[in-house]
Formats: C-alpha cells, structure tokens, sequence
C-alpha cells in the first residue's frame, strides 16, 4: 500500500573525495541506477526524485521515468549549509513525508526499506520518536587528543567485547514528516527511532577503499543470500 512519501536521491556530479562516486559502476549498472531499482520495488514510496546539478545525472534518472530537480550550483558546491539544502527540497515537493536514500549506500535491501517504513509509521503513530535512521553498533576502543574516550589504560583494560557500545549513524535509511524538516532544519530529528543494520549494510561509499568494500560485499551477499542485496 502506498504512502504519501518521496524519495529523494541527492547525487552531486562532483565529490571531493572519490571522482564520480555516484555513477560507479555497480552489480552490472551503476550505483545511481542500482538505487533507483532498489526503490522502484518499493511499492510504499508514492514518488522517487533525483536531485543533482549533473546533466548526465539527470538523464540517468530520466530514463528510469523518475522525477528529476536541477539542482541549484549554490547547493551542490556546498556554499550553502545542509540545512538549507533541505529547505530547498521541502518547497519542491508537496508529499507529507521525506526519505532520503543516498546511492551510495548500496547494500540496504529492498527488505530493509520496506521494514523502515513499517517501523517509522508504528513510532509516529504511537507517538514513541519523531523520525527514523539506520545506524550501526559498534564497539571499539577510541581515543581523542587528550586520550582514552571509553577505556582506561593498566589493569582496568578491558577486552573489546566488554567495551560500552555506540551507535555509529548511517545514511542508508532517514525518515520524517516534511513539516518537520522543515522546522528542524535536518533531515532527522530529537528523538529519532534507531534501526540497526548490519555492519556490511552500513558500507556508505566515501572513499575508494570504501568502495572495493562495497563491491566485495555485493559479490558476498549475493553468494550467501543470492541475488545480491536488491531484495
């Protein structure tokens, strides 16, 4: 059953870190169009919308019949905060909720969106959070300039395993009420419901290494689970 929700997928034609990360090649295709894919199958979502200030980008999208927003230079060079970034797309579309799917996430299942819209929608319902993310529990030991954050040296050592948790957050799922975006100025707010993923779910591609992971969990997912992670 359809919801009223638009994905938006936000590729830049350029990234500071990895060249063209948004149109690398992926499971036969690329991560863009993997993404849109992914979403299409998704028969909650009312409305898929790519955003970018790329040409090719756009075309890309065009060709999966998608909704396209040129995105204006001032929000995609970063001269602009994030927060207004998402202003911007609030006045572009008129659906009552917001997720953002970022392509370079590429092994959150279909499975998984379909389980996230679920859950967000069961937490405003019942009033318990006020949006939904992804994230991943990890525990490590972690230091800053000053020293040890979570641990302490000598025989108070502890082994990982026994090490507090964090939750590191990913971009693979974000949802919330427009409204809402508005009023925060962020995609997500106070008191968001954490869904945890796997940490091979949570490869978000911002380097290359991350990207050769990425590929490399593609390949293991679909030799385990079969089919890739598209499902």
């Amino acid at each position: 059953m359809k919801k009223d929700i638009v994905a938006v997928i936000p590729v830049k034609e350029h990234s500071s870190r990895l060249s063209n990360k948004n149109i690398l090649p992926f499971a036969d295709t690329t991560l863009l169009e993997y993404k849109i894919k992914q979403l299409k199958q998704v028969k909650e979502i009312s409305k898929i919308l790519v955003s970018s200030d790329s040409t090719k980008m756009l075309e890309i999208a065009k060709d999966y019949g998608v909704d396209i927003d040129k995105r204006p230079i001032e929000y995609a060079n970063e001269t602009k905060p994030f927060g207004e970034f998402l202003q911007y797309i609030t006045t572009i579309v008129s659906n009552t909720h917001l997720m953002w799917a970022c392509c370079t996430s590429p092994l959150v299942s279909t499975d998984r969106y379909k389980e996230a819209i679920e859950s967000y929608f069961y937490h405003l319902k019942n009033n318990t959070h006020d949006s939904l993310i992804t994230v991943y529990k990890f525990q490590h030991y972690l230091l800053d300039k000053k020293g040890p954050l979570n641990f302490v040296r000598g025989l108070g050592h502890v082994n990982s395993q026994d090490l507090p948790s964090y939750d590191y957050f990913t971009n693979g799922i974000i949802l919330s009420p427009i409204k809402s975006v508005k009023k925060w100025n962020y995609h997500y707010g106070p008191n968001p419901y954490r869904m945890y993923l796997t940490q091979i779910e949570s490869i978000d591609i911002d380097t290359e290494f991350d990207y050769y992971c990425a590929l490399t969990g593609y390949k293991l997912l679909s030799k385990y689970v079969g089919g890739g992670n598209s499902k």
